[in-house]
């Protein structure tokens, strides 16, 4: 059977455009009820019962038999030895994409991470104490496919954050390793892996084991299990997000070829059925030459069958009157990915303000970004990059608040507290601040 890719082909210029459109970007975030209550059931046990929950289940949904939890953890060794096995250009690869990855972020902690204070003319100190969390969980997708990618997003700005141990889960169906995941974890300085996944992976990491250590974050996305487990283990400890399908909006003005915007198109088609691929463009042969090109290098791809049902179900060709509608029309749709693919995409990058990542260029592919360019490949999705950032330093650090008061200080501010303590109705709180005064004034009644 022929595989046949018609992205909806749409103008901004039509009666129905924004129903259209609109209909082309709903997707629910909603998980199935089942899931949620497989889940919740799931959370409770391993709460419960710990590694015996945790290893019935891996038993059940991977496959995996263990006598104990500890049987499946991955030992410094074993991660080494996979990383030595590797052939010398898978090798260096990822360590070319590590060093890439940790410079960017040791400038990320440079830039906003470090902490600071100052002192008021009468001596009050005022600052910030950043401190890195004790111990993290990363989640690494397995089963479909592997992604040392992740492993080296997550775990790279947590080392360079400062966090004392990383702990890392991955799903090993049938007892399958993948001998560039564990790599990735032995030069991204993980500290514990295990080969666990889903719901029940998720809820060992937030509650803690018999084996596996309690955590105060998990970060890294995975299927609508560990999506569901990460929304409900929220407050127990931190989570980064909950990631939806992968996306790119592709903004072009019709220069770079054709060729190279298709591909582009289906770098993030072939993740999933559910991934959304939009081209925004004010030339409208330019969009025919970019179908053309689906329709020839379709066939040549070994997921276009995934490619072929994501944009036929979510991908999207929009005419756009000019650039500049075409921008106004990304910032409503807040891409994870964005790709702006001109001749000059500095002139349309201050007109951009909400995307997980903007690529200027031509030149510059997404897939560069997903692996090796440096920032972070973990981005908000589904048009949450409205309010929310990529991963990053500081997704694996925390804020404490300095004041230290002096004398002079508490004279100047006590007045204050306490007039505003008192407004409120709370008597403590204005005479704590009031017996730190030289001439105490005698306490007030209840206003």
């Amino acid at each position: 059977m022929e595989l046949v890719a018609k992205p909806l082909r749409l103008s901004t210029a039509s009666a129905t455009f924004e129903a259209d459109f609109q209909a082309r970007l709903h997707w629910s975030a909603d998980t199935d009820a089942a899931i949620e209550q497989r889940v919740a059931d799931i959370l409770a046990d391993v709460q419960q019962r710990g590694d015996a929950a945790v290893l019935e289940y891996t038993a059940r949904f991977d496959g995996l038999q263990a006598q104990s939890l500890g049987a499946l953890e991955l030992t410094q060794a074993e991660l080494k030895a996979a990383f030595e096995s590797l052939p010398a250009a898978q090798r260096d690869a990822l360590d070319a994409a590590a060093r890439r990855v940790r410079r960017y972020h040791e400038a990320q902690k440079k830039a906003s991470g470090e902490s600071w204070s100052y002192r008021d003319e009468d001596g009050t100190l005022l600052g910030q104490k950043v401190t890195p969390l004790d111990r993290v969980g990363i989640y690494v997708p397995g089963g479909k496919a592997a992604y040392p990618s992740s492993v080296l997003m997550n775990a790279v700005p947590a080392h360079v954050a400062g966090v004392g141990e990383i702990i890392m889960v991955v799903p090993t169906p049938r007892g399958e390793k993948n001998p560039l995941v564990l790599a990735a974890a032995h030069v991204a300085g993980v500290t514990r892996a295990f080969t666990i996944g889903g719901a029940q992976a998720v809820a060992a990491l937030a509650y803690g084991t018999q084996t596996v250590p309690k955590v105060d974050k998990v970060t890294g996305p995975g299927n609508a299990y560990v999506a569901s487990a990460k929304k409900r283990v929220f407050g127990t400890v931190g989570i980064d997000m909950i990631a939806g399908p992968s996306e790119i909006l592709v903004l072009a003005d019709g220069s770079t070829p054709p060729d190279w915007v298709a591909m582009d198109l289906f770098s993030q088609a072939e993740h999933d059925e559910l991934a959304q691929s939009i081209l925004l463009c004010p030339d409208a042969a330019y969009i025919d030459a970019v179908q053309a090109a689906i329709d020839r290098l379709l066939p040549t791809l070994p997921r276009a069958g995934i490619i072929a049902r994501s944009l036929n179900g979510r991908g999207a060709l929009i005419l756009t009157r000019d650039m500049e509608e075409a921008c106004a029309i990304s910032n409503r749709i807040a891409p994870e990915h964005l790709e702006v693919s001109s001749r000059d995409p500095q002139r349309w990058e201050p007109l951009l303000k909400h995307a997980g990542a903007i690529f200027l260029g031509a030149y510059t592919s997404e897939s560069l970004g997903d692996y090796c360019a440096g920032p972070n490949h973990v981005l908000p999705t589904s048009g949450t990059a409205r309010f929310s950032s990529p991963l990053g330093v500081y997704d694996f650090q925390k804020r404490s608040s300095l004041i230290e008061v002096s004398e002079a200080g508490a004279q100047m501010l006590g007045p204050i507290a306490a007039e505003l303590a008192y407004g409120e109705g709370l008597q403590a709180h204005a005479r704590a601040a009031e017996l730190r005064l030289k001439n105490v004034p005698p306490q007030r009644g209840t206003p």
